[in-house]
């Protein structure tokens, strides 16, 4: 085969694979686990720990040792409320907490140790193996907020669940590792190591997800058949996977083994993260990541779409924060995060035309065009403003003090989505013009119209069509050219950005955004037994959207945390004692 047909071939088959992933937006990085159920050979608990290893590595790579080095203070040193402001701030907290009691007791009553409750018809779902992952996920809410009575009783259920099976063929490990081990690890840390059990659960987990890792280059499989593991049948890393899904299981695996003082866990992610260090300035944008990835043949290089939307977010979400788990004692993940971030900063993150004119970021996609140039595509996702709280805490942790400014335009853009939108919810998906400096960045009506034009331009022949009518039938508002997904998930990025900016700068302003984004969502999302996905933050204010009767487990772990934690004291869950994984699991930091 020629080499541009080669390239075309790869093209399709990549656009093929993203296309159908994302039609499927149900979880952070895109994929939801598959529905079906499994074949039923093992019914039984498996001693994972006893199965023989086939693929053993020759020598452990240890955990750095030594005192912790010195990293900058994160939170900002916050004052006495005053007693009206510690009023207001209570009354919020309450509202937050009434929110989480209502989708509590709905799963409570409803689902109990299934996976999701249905807000709307009161049944429950089962994608992630029928292991209780609302329960698991929401075990260090309920003690972030004092529900002591509901904690007990979830870690009497927790005791039930068998956690060497699961009722999936396919077990999804980035899901599984960020819901399950993350929250069993986060109970353990935030109940100060008093429940045992949840660390002997995590241990349990985590033998059983290590074997995912026992493959000829030691790269774990992403859709991992458990049962043929568990068989002795044969294993080998993807041909393909997504680059979060290989880059985003360092926080637990390394928290498991702090607790455990078992090096396996933390040597089978340092494996990854050697690789990516070997390949992040060769691929086709030096110091990005592309959405797809070979683990099988560690190559790194072949696809040609970058984001720091689903897909590969949390790899760079993981970076800095790896850096704080492991005390500052290794420089490998500042400087794989520094690597990264100027890149993005040159061909992901712009400045959007926008009414108001604000200096604002939206973080974008970029792709490589024929030519081989660096083309930025001005689309965005709700997942991607995670961005904003990640440049905080890296700007604050490396002493990068310019970019609190770039993080705070991120910040601002997303929030600035919210209130653009008639429901004051973001939408799933949108894409917006980009401007370049002050004269471009003009507000312009016709700008407008010709960006909406160009975008609709391979939908039902939008060219026979007035752009007032493509507005009015989309639902546009100014300064937004297409909205591909208008669904709002129950997403917790948005809310996680303004509260890690928030503990880092005390702006009291951002407790307000807050509370517009937490209002604004509560009331559309309330379901007779939970809170539920909706289809159309378009829809005007005052008239009701669909409710998708699905609530996945991170509106309880994460939004509702984040709200909580906004309108809570400054120590709760310091971000100088944690740091919170990409499901929001606080992991105590080395002291």
């Amino acid at each position: 085969m020629s080499p541009v047909l080669r390239r075309l071939a790869l093209l399709c088959v990549s656009a093929t694979f993203i296309l159908l992933a994302l039609r499927q937006l149900t979880v952070r990085d895109k994929l939801p686990l598959p529905t079906f159920t499994s074949s039923s050979r093992i019914e039984h608990p498996v001693a994972w720990k006893q199965l023989p290893i086939r693929h053993p590595v020759t020598s452990m790579i240890p955990l750095p040792t030594g005192r912790p080095s010195a990293i900058p203070r994160i939170q900002h040193e916050f004052g006495v409320d005053t007693e009206h402001t510690k009023a207001k701030r209570l009354q919020r907290r309450a509202a937050v907490k009434d929110a989480f009691l209502h989708t509590w007791n709905g799963y409570k009553k409803h689902a109990w140790l299934q996976d999701e409750v249905t807000p709307v018809t009161g049944g429950y779902k089962n994608h992630f193996g029928q292991r209780g992952a609302t329960l698991v996920d929401a075990l260090d809410t309920l003690i972030i907020m004092g529900l002591e009575e509901e904690f007990e009783t979830a870690l009497s259920a927790v005791k039930k669940i068998d956690f060497t099976t699961a009722g999936v063929q396919r077990l999804n490990v980035f899901e599984t590792t960020i819901r399950y081990l993350g929250g069993l690890l986060s109970a353990y840390d935030l109940s100060h190591a008093k429940h045992h059990m949840l660390l002997h659960k995590a241990t349990e987990l985590g033998d059983m997800l290590y074997a995912a890792f026992d493959t000829p280059n030691r790269m774990p499989i992403t859709r991992w058949d458990w049962e043929n593991a568990a068989l002795n049948g044969p294993q080998a890393a993807d041909p393909q996977a997504f680059s979060a899904e290989i880059g985003s299981l360092t926080l637990e695996f390394t928290r498991l083994s702090q607790l455990t003082r078992d090096p396996k866990y933390y040597d089978a992610v340092q494996r990854i993260t050697n690789i990516l260090e070997v390949h992040q300035n060769q691929t086709k944008i030096p110091g990005l990541f592309p959405i797809l990835v070979s683990p099988l043949r560690e190559e790194f290089h072949s696809d040609e779409s970058f984001t720091m939307g689903g897909m590969s977010d949390s790899l760079y979400e993981y970076l800095p924060k790896q850096h704080l788990l492991l005390g500052g004692l290794t420089h490998q993940y500042r400087e794989l995060y520094e690597r990264a971030l100027e890149p993005a900063k040159k061909h992901l993150f712009f400045r959007p035309l926008n009414p108001q004119g604000q200096d604002i970021l939206i973080s974008g996609d970029a792709r490589i065009s024929s030519a081989g140039s660096i083309k930025l595509e001005p689309d965005s996702q709700h997942l991607a403003c995670f961005a904003g709280g990640m440049v905080a805490l890296g700007a604050q942790i490396f002493n990068q003090t310019d970019d609190l400014d770039v993080a705070r335009k991120l910040i601002d853009g997303c929030t600035w989505v919210y209130d653009s939108m008639p429901k004051g919810i973001m939408p799933e998906i949108f894409r917006m013009m980009p401007c370049h400096g002050e004269e471009d960045c003009v507000w312009d009506v016709e700008k407008w119209h010709t960006a909406i034009k160009i975008s609709y331009s391979g939908d039902y022949n939008a060219q026979q069509y007035d752009v007032q009518d493509i507005i009015k039938a989309d639902g546009l508002q100014p300064g937004f050219a297409k909205i591909a997904d208008r669904r709002f998930l129950l997403r917790p990025e948005a809310i996680e950005s303004v509260f890690i900016l928030y503990r880092i700068t005390g702006d009291t302003t951002l407790q307000d955004t807050a509370w517009r984004m937490f209002e604004a969502i509560n009331n559309a999302t309330i379901a007779e037994f939970a809170h539920s996905a909706i289809a159309d933050v378009t829809i005007p204010k005052g008239q009701e959207t669909q409710k998708l009767d699905e609530c996945e487990s991170f509106w309880m772990a994460e939004t509702l945390k984040y709200f909580y934690l906004i309108f809570s004291e400054p120590g709760l869950v310091s971000l100088d004692d944690y740091v919170f994984n990409t499901e929001a699991h606080p992991l105590r930091r080395p002291q």
